[in-house]
């Protein structure tokens, strides 16, 4: 979960393209504005009368589009502040609005049994699509083609070819525009729109369809509580499978744009994933009150959203973070199923090693020991009790072109780190310490109730973690030696000489020594992502938007989706490791200082 906004009942949402914000209509008729990375509300708009339940931001214009139950269709300037213009000409609810990716269409879908397509430079309705008998509770246009998909309670769902009127709209003529209605049917008996492929197998009203981005695919949710998948050419449309779990009116489903997966969500109060290949889930999400009603994929980032009866969350599926260790100035990290190495001197990145295959979840951490040039990479899916660590020793003459894939040794556990040079601590499903050789075998067995996590504080010590505290734990003589308190700690990071430790909460550090006596507390009012050492005792840290310094808490730049791995030198280099990929970035001074950004500022 990237954030929980909390109003009233959400409707539907839309993500702004290049800017952390989405868009919320409400059942009272107010659509918001809201910051997703901040959380806080930026702008509100209240002029439709009753609920609104279609909206879209515009791909390149300062544009939103809305629909609602007043049956009239809004263009707003978000820019302005202000509606711009009221579409009329529907005769009952309005369920959903899109704008085209390329024309300067909107596509409305009615309770009156019609789909409208508006040209919103010139104010007019251009083509008006007849054939469903029932509410249509969803129309939208494809991504690419000149297809219209819609859904409806008719129990189908209907592909409509608008290639007739994308030609009208390249050439357009005085004559034409004066002979043909807005039923799109012209003198000559010429249609704008047809229907092109009639879908039937669900058994009850439909709420949902949508195309896939670039397969010749469409997704649809329907009261009968499945999620189908058909598939569709030239001539006709056939189903494919059905993905059977909700046991309540299914609300929305979508195709996830980069993977082979299925998103859909339901009046079950449940958000379901599903494996397209093998037409399984593979996860779920459930909140105990809240029906949902509606869910948003990102256009460029690997985030969604879902509108539920107290508001939406705004989530991601996978980590982005990549797993990585540092010693001197060598960084090992994951990327692809390979362990990468990059030499912090002289930015040789190469392939190491490459991983077993087998798991469908990325690294979640990972922990080195450079004695016995071995690594414990940790695997973490939403069941925790499914966690696995490996345990792979790596080549010593690795051929970056043509990297070894060694034998790794998988056992389940929630963490694995080292503790000494030939020993490694896991900490089990039973939330005990087992002590393990290089050969996995256990040599040692620690009771500790209440920990669930576990990190790295030097040889033959632990930190345990539990609801609201760190204790620094002696594993050879199974004794406490020191604890503070400090709520749900996700991340510790020690200096090189291990005499102070960050340890990173969600909106908060705390510095300590290392006896874990309190130096220094920092709150933030936004997510702390990582952090590092530099070699004069200050601690860098990156939050969502910023990077920080921990000595005059000073602004210094902005980058998103940034994970600082190590500092260097006067020169106040600095290591980030992005997704995907590893950058430096250096400050113009030989001494820290504080300047300020703009919001758009990179």
């Amino acid at each position: 979960l990237l954030s929980g906004i909390f109003t009233r009942s959400a409707n539907w949402l839309s993500f702004h393209p290049k800017r952390p914000w989405i868009l919320t209509s409400l059942h009272n008729g107010v659509i918001q504005l809201w910051d997703y990375r901040m959380c806080t509300l930026i702008d509100k708009f209240d002029e439709h009368d009753g609920p609104v339940r279609g909206i879209d931001f515009h791909k390149q214009q300062p544009l939103f589009v809305s629909g609602g139950d007043d049956y009239k269709i809004k263009v707003w300037n978000y820019k302005l502040r202000r509606c711009l213009f009221t579409l009329l000409g529907h005769l009952d609810y309005i369920r959903t609005t899109f704008f085209h990716h390329e024309y300067p269409w909107i596509l409305s879908a009615s309770d009156d049994q019609t789909i409208r397509v508006w040209n919103w430079q010139s104010r007019t309705c251009v083509c008006v699509l007849t054939g469903h008998n029932h509410y249509v509770m969803c129309a939208q246009f494809h991504p690419s083609e000149d297809l219209v998909v819609s859904a409806s309670l008719d129990q189908t769902v209907r592909v409509w070819d608008i290639s007739g009127l994308r030609k009208k709209n390249l050439s357009p003529g005085a004559v034409e525009s004066e002979v043909r209605g807005i039923t799109g049917v012209d003198l000559f008996g010429t249609t704008d729109a047809v229907v092109k492929h009639v879908l039937e197998g669900h058994d009850r009203g439909v709420n949902w369809a949508a195309f896939h981005p670039t397969m010749p695919l469409i997704v649809s949710g329907a009261d009968d509580r499945q999620v189908k998948i058909w598939r569709m050419n030239e001539s006709k449309a056939w189903e494919v499978d059905t993905c059977r779990g909700h046991y309540n009116n299914v609300s929305c489903a979508v195709f996830h744009p980069r993977q082979e997966l299925i998103l859909s969500n339901s009046e079950d109060k449940s958000i379901r994933v599903w494996d397209m290949s093998k037409r399984t889930g593979v996860q779920t999400f459930r909140r105990d009150h809240d029906r949902f009603w509606v869910l948003a994929a990102h256009p460029n980032l690997n985030l969604f959203a879902a509108g539920h009866d107290g508001g939406m969350i705004v989530f991601k599926l996978e980590r982005e973070r990549p797993a990585y260790a540092v010693h001197g100035n060598m960084l090992y990290y994951v990327k692809d199923r390979f362990l990468r190495q990059l030499d912090f001197n002289s930015s040789k990145d190469v392939a190491v090693m490459q991983l077993r295959s087998g798991s469908k979840f990325p690294v979640f951490n990972m922990s080195y020991n450079p004695a016995e040039n071995a690594v414990l990479l940790c695997t973490r899916p939403s069941n925790l009790e499914n966690s696995t660590y490996d345990l792979y020793t790596i080549p010593k003459d690795a051929d970056s072109q043509n990297p070894d894939a060694p034998e790794g040794k998988r056992s389940s556990g929630l963490t694995a780190v080292w503790v000494a040079r030939n020993r490694f601590a896991v900490l089990d499903r039973m939330h005990s310490i087992l002590i393990k050789n290089l050969k996995n075998e256990i040599t040692k067995k620690v009771q500790v109730p209440n920990c669930d996590e576990i990190f790295y504080a030097g040889t033959g010590n632990l930190l345990l973690r539990d609801a609201d505290s760190i204790t620094l734990f002696d594993v050879q003589q199974k004794r406490t030696l020191a604890s503070v308190k400090i709520s749900k700690v996700k991340y510790v990071i020690w200096s090189a000489d291990m005499s102070h430790v960050a340890l990173l909460a969600k909106h908060a550090i705390m510095i300590c020594n290392r006896k874990l006596e309190s130096l220094c507390n920092i709150h933030e009012n936004i997510r702390v992502k990582s952090g590092a050492w530099d070699e004069s005792g200050v601690f860098i840290y990156t939050t969502s938007n910023h990077i920080k310094y921990a000595v005059t808490t000073g602004l210094l730049w902005r980058r998103p989706k940034l994970w600082t791995t190590r500092t260097a030198g006067r020169s106040w280099e600095r290591w980030l490791c992005c997704k995907g990929t590893t950058r430096s970035w250096r400050c113009a001074t030989s001494a820290p200082r504080t300047s300020t950004s703009s919001p758009s500022s990179t």
